[in-house]
């Protein structure tokens, strides 16, 4: 790597880092940032999931007390069930041609954003008309899709999750919030793992991405104390995915 692709992939880590700590969306920023210094589009995706693992389980960990049972199904079943769609969508992910995920990128990118713009009025409403409706084949289903999912691309995932938790039962957003690190880890660390062993990590990158976005996460952890017009920048990071989306489309 050259000095400007170390120093462009620090800028993009460290974004990413602070806005996944602070709003979410910072997939929008690394992934790009891998593969325009030359990191193969599936490649680039599987070191973007590797990276952002350390923040999800710190992120998890400050919300270990939070966590408890509220829907159908047990937090290690949510766990079990994550693991599987996750494997699946790695597995997926594998076997996608470097041309076709190229082509995908961007409706996921479209996905993604459209998410985490309209999430949390999803969940508000989901959380408004009440919650405990979903049984454990219906909750299971749930869980395994938006798994399999984050197994095959890490963008948008974590408003993903917590619009699924509301529809399956849960209400509590503290304890939300941790389920969702928690499994966003689960995830992660599954899809790593089987990423690992098909050779599609970029190491190198990767560890500049992970340092940067470590750091990105606890400026954005400081910081998010002090910000006051979250809905500003939620607009900020939707017009960051469109933006991006917008690249892809026109390669």
């Amino acid at each position: 790597m050259t000095l400007f692709e170390i120093l462009l992939l620090v800028g993009a880590g460290i974004a990413a880092g602070f806005l996944n700590a602070v709003a979410g969306g910072g997939t929008f920023l690394s992934l790009p940032a891998l593969i325009y210094v030359g990191v193969p589009p599936v490649s680039a995706n599987a070191t973007a999931t590797l990276a952002a693992l350390p923040g999800y389980i710190s992120s998890a960990w400050g919300f270990r007390h939070h966590m408890q049972r509220e829907g159908a199904l047990s937090l290690w079943g949510i766990a079990g069930v994550g693991i599987a769609g996750s494997v699946l969508g790695a597995l997926l992910l594998i076997i996608t041609p470097g041309d076709t995920f190229l082509w995908v990128v961007p409706w996921l990118l479209l996905l993604a954003t459209g998410m985490f713009a309209f999430g949390p009025a999803l969940l508000r409403a989901i959380q408004k008309r009440g919650a405990g409706s979903a049984g454990v084949g219906v909750s299971v289903a749930a869980i395994l899709a938006v798994s399999f999912y984050g197994g095959y691309f890490n963008g948008g995932l974590g408003i993903m999750l917590l619009a699924t938790f509301g529809f399956i039962g849960y209400g509590n957003l503290h304890g939300m919030n941790g389920l969702k690190s928690v499994l966003s880890a689960v995830v992660a660390l599954v899809s790593a793992i089987t990423f690992i062993a098909a050779g599609l990590i970029a190491w190198k990158p990767a560890f500049v991405i992970a340092i940067s976005a470590t750091l990105g996460g606890y400026l954005g952890a400081i910081m998010s104390r002090r910000i006051v017009r979250t809905d500003l920048l939620r607009h900020f990071v939707t017009a960051i995915g469109l933006i991006m989306a917008a690249v892809f489309f026109l390669r």
